[in-house]
């Protein structure tokens, strides 16, 4: 069920001036243009899906126990944006475009760059930048005032004086300069370490490091045109060449540098690369990435997503029944014939495979959710308290999906209940960041419970809770 989902802000970085936004960055790529979006849209347009997240966590796994943060419950967020990006921006979740997805070739690649995020967040990069700019900003400050005491002298002495007042405009400049050349350096310094550090879990973990070095050459490769004649005192990151090659050198001793990527680990990996391209890229697109005379697995995949994606829904089915008869156990096949009877108009008859695509998959919550929706979805009262159960046991565990919440809703207002479908419904508002809606429903919702029952506790809060958008 890949979706592209609005969400509440994720607790990304505080709002600082534009230029150090970018500085905690990772992976040699920026976030500023993602945190701009964060800001307009109440949070980066996200990507959800339960496959994609579960190889995910297959592959950070092992890399947080590494570095002695797995009990720290941080998560991989799929970014809507096709350019190859990772990075983290608040401690508790690795950020990745689909992009990065797209663009990894084999795990080992994807790993590593996971690997490099790792590092910065088991070196407490994000605290210590903070730390490092409150310093670096009392000493400007200091220089600034300064600046500006000299220029109102220079003023007051009249244009005889201009000189003061010159002296004190470049006093203003300088220190800004100064702050950017300490800041800069400072994050040049996080790089390398994230580096060393992402080459040091990999080892723990016998992997290779030679996919996060791949990586990192391939962009050095693209950027070092770009690179020609910079100040390397004026890059965010240290310079491509420099970097690579410091990689290149403390990962080539890793005992594992020539291990390859188990063969059932790249299959999983090209069949999440082939459902990213048919749900994300144009159907000529994915047809050129995977033409008919590929009849790989993946291709197969690939193509049958872009053909219900464009309205062809028998012709959907009959290729993912063939992806189903070459692996029945597969539960997100099942859940895509689900989906694509669901969004083709035939909810009823989505219920059986979505059904088999929640056992499969060990109760996913996201595919729960999709359940839900289908049986919502058919009109069978028969089947409204089952739907009710199943979302409920979606939403519990998985808090920030505002669509189950919108199914719930949907459910309880099919049997007549408005006050808790007016509850679910400020909840779906409040985790899209509609905050204005989530306190007007959850209030409509208050005045229908009884004082002090659980779901009369569960409007209040949201009433009185802080919205992302007040200070």
């Amino acid at each position: 069920m890949m979706k592209d989902l609005r969400q509440r802000p994720l607790g990304v970085a505080p709002r600082i001036s534009s230029k150090l936004t970018a500085l905690i960055t990772a992976a040699a790529l920026l976030v500023a243009p993602v945190m701009a979006q964060a800001q307009e849209n109440r949070g980066p347009p996200l990507l959800r899906d339960a496959e994609i997240e579960q190889l995910l966590r297959e592959y950070t796994r092992p890399i947080l126990r590494a570095a002695g943060l797995e009990k720290q419950n941080i998560q991989v967020v799929i970014i809507n944006n096709g350019t190859f990006n990772a990075f983290v921006a608040d401690g508790r979740r690795i950020f990745v475009n689909y992009g990065a997805l797209m663009q990894s070739q084999t795990p080992n690649q994807l790993i590593g760059v996971l690997a490099h995020e790792t590092g910065h967040l088991s070196g407490g990069h994000l605290s210590k930048m903070r730390e490092q700019m409150a310093r670096a900003q009392t000493s400007m400050i200091v220089a600034m005032l300064l600046g500006v005491g000299a220029m109102v002298a220079g003023s007051r002495s009249g244009g005889g004086s201009s000189g003061a007042s010159n002296i004190g405009a470049a006093a203003l400049s300088a220190p800004q300069a100064l702050f950017q050349s300490t800041m800069l350096s400072y994050v040049r310094q996080q790089e390398e370490n994230a580096d060393r550090a992402g080459v040091k879990f990999l080892t723990a973990t016998q992997q290779s490091p030679k996919g996060m070095y791949e990586t990192f050459k391939r962009f050095s490769s693209d950027s070092l045109f770009a690179a020609r004649g910079a100040d390397p005192y004026q890059q965010s990151h240290p310079m491509p060449r420099e970097r690579v090659a410091a990689l290149e050198e403390f990962a080539r001793s890793s005992p594992y540098w020539d291990k390859k990527d188990d063969p059932a680990l790249q299959l999983r990996h090209d069949l999440m690369r082939a459902k990213t391209s048919g749900f994300m890229e144009q159907r000529d697109t994915v047809i050129r990435r995977y033409p008919s005379s590929d009849t790989s697995l993946p291709a197969r995949y690939a193509r049958a997503i872009a053909t219900y994606r464009h309205g062809d829904l028998r012709d959907a089915v009959a290729q993912v029944d063939g992806l189903i008869a070459v692996q029945p156990n597969n539960a997100y096949f099942h859940e895509l014939k689900g989906q694509a009877l669901l969004e083709g108009g035939k909810p009823a008859e989505a219920v059986a495979p979505l059904r088999r695509a929640v056992q499969l998959s060990n109760n996913a919550p996201l595919i729960e959710m999709l359940l839900g929706q289908a049986m919502v979805a058919s009109d069978n009262k028969a089947t409204t308290d089952e739907a009710i159960r199943i979302l409920r046991a979606a939403v519990a565990r998985e808090t920030e999906a505002p669509i189950g919440y919108v199914q719930l809703a949907l459910a309880y207002g099919r049997k007549g209940d408005y006050a808790e479908a007016d509850l679910a419904s400020a909840q779906a508002a409040f985790l899209r960041g509609d905050n204005k809606t989530a306190r007007d429903l959850a209030s409509r919702a208050k005045s229908r419970f009884a004082i002090g029952t659980p779901g009369w506790v569960k409007a209040d809060d949201i009433i009185a809770a802080k919205m992302p958008d007040q200070k």
